[in-house]
């Protein structure tokens, strides 16, 4: 049995194997994604103050290292100004968390790059193929160098990264990792567009949502780069307030949306809202026309959003304990996926297809 993928027909166990690796890499690219989360919410990730993409594998392995390392840490605002007093021990305990976030990166570009050659040679992934995926492996180079001019943003004057490197940052991971399950699928199930569904009347809101998710997301980025759930830890209300207060304080207005955290808490709740409400009108529109898979991705979608909603009031409630953040973080990636997932069974439903067949 063959499957076409981009005009050049290869055998269905090829396409599999294929299809499962790139899950495999998104998975990894998930895993960087909460382990980046953590490394924040420890405090850990201006510990090392160089970038060595090569060498920086490596961690101290000597007293005399571990002293140089800590040294340079000694010389950056957050030092000063919220660990002065700290000794070597500590020093370690958050410099182990950045060094594990960096070295999963490099295993990402491992792990993508050798079988990737593999699939090639064996015409596994068609020669048509390779741009796309060649441009897949730079995306993570790419997100390498964001991830260290991010950190550059905390190491001369602030005690914490720049709120909208961060952003950015993790916009660019969730770019990667929703274009890896993308094309996972593509291979496993072949394109939406090989299906002749272009024309799906549930395409473009799933793609919305989804989109919405992606800004949800970004939007979660600047509150905790402002660090804006740990204020107005009520919930409906923040403080009493439908909105909150000062929320348009800061001159010229626009800024309050990226540097005001009360304001960028708002934001988050409000979209969250949106996200629930767009979630549940596209379940009803797949009960009246969509088919069994569009169905169960929207079920799953649903089921998705309530815990995501649920985690985060607890969450904030909770004044952002690590254990519930990370969980809430993970979580959106879930949510993410399962909302891509719901995108590309939307995109292969035929105008007019009650049920399938």
């Amino acid at each position: 049995m063959n499957a076409t993928i981009s005009g050049t027909d290869i055998s269905l166990p090829a396409r599999r194997a294929v299809g499962w690796w790139l899950f495999c890499i998104a998975l990894l690219v998930a895993a960087m994604v909460v382990l980046g989360g953590l490394t924040r919410l420890t405090g850990s990730g201006l510990s090392i103050t160089e970038w060595k993409p090569v060498s920086g594998v490596i961690p101290p392995l000597t007293e005399q290292a571990w002293q140089a390392e800590f040294a340079n840490y000694q010389k950056i605002p957050q030092y000063w100004r919220e660990n002065r007093g700290m000794d070597l021990a500590q020093f370690k305990s958050i410099f182990w968390w950045e060094w594990a976030h960096r070295l999963l990166g490099r295993l990402v570009g491992v792990a993508f790059l050798l079988p990737f050659i593999g699939f090639a040679a064996t015409g596994a992934i068609p020669r048509r193929e390779w741009p796309r995926m060649l441009l897949l492996f730079a995306l993570g180079g790419l997100q390498g160098a964001v991830g260290w001019w991010m950190v550059q943003s905390g190491l001369e004057t602030r005690v914490s990264v720049s709120q909208y490197r961060l952003a950015i940052h993790l916009g660019f991971a969730i770019i990667l990792f929703g274009a890896l399950l993308w094309t996972g699928l593509e291979y496993l199930r072949g394109a939406p567009s090989d299906r002749q569904n272009k024309q799906s009347n549930m395409r473009l809101p799933a793609l919305a949502l989804a989109g919405l998710i992606y800004v949800q997301m970004l939007l979660g980025a600047i509150v905790s780069g402002l660090h804006a759930g740990l204020i107005y830890n009520t919930w409906p209300s923040m403080n009493g307030r439908l909105i909150a207060e000062d929320a348009f304080a800061l001159q010229p207005w626009w800024k309050n949306f990226f540097e005001n955290p009360g304001l960028a808490q708002f934001d988050h709740r409000c979209v969250a809202y949106i996200v629930a409400a767009g979630s549940v009108l596209f379940w009803f529109m797949a009960r009246s026309g969509g088919g069994e898979r569009v169905r169960t991705s929207s079920n799953a979608l649903m089921i998705v959003v309530l815990v995501q909603i649920v985690l985060g009031i607890a969450t904030l409630l909770n004044e952002v304990p690590i254990a519930l953040a990370a969980l809430h973080q993970t979580t959106a990636v879930a949510l993410f996926a399962v909302a891509l997932w719901n995108a590309f069974e939307a995109a292969a439903i035929p105008t007019g297809m009650i049920r399938d067949k």
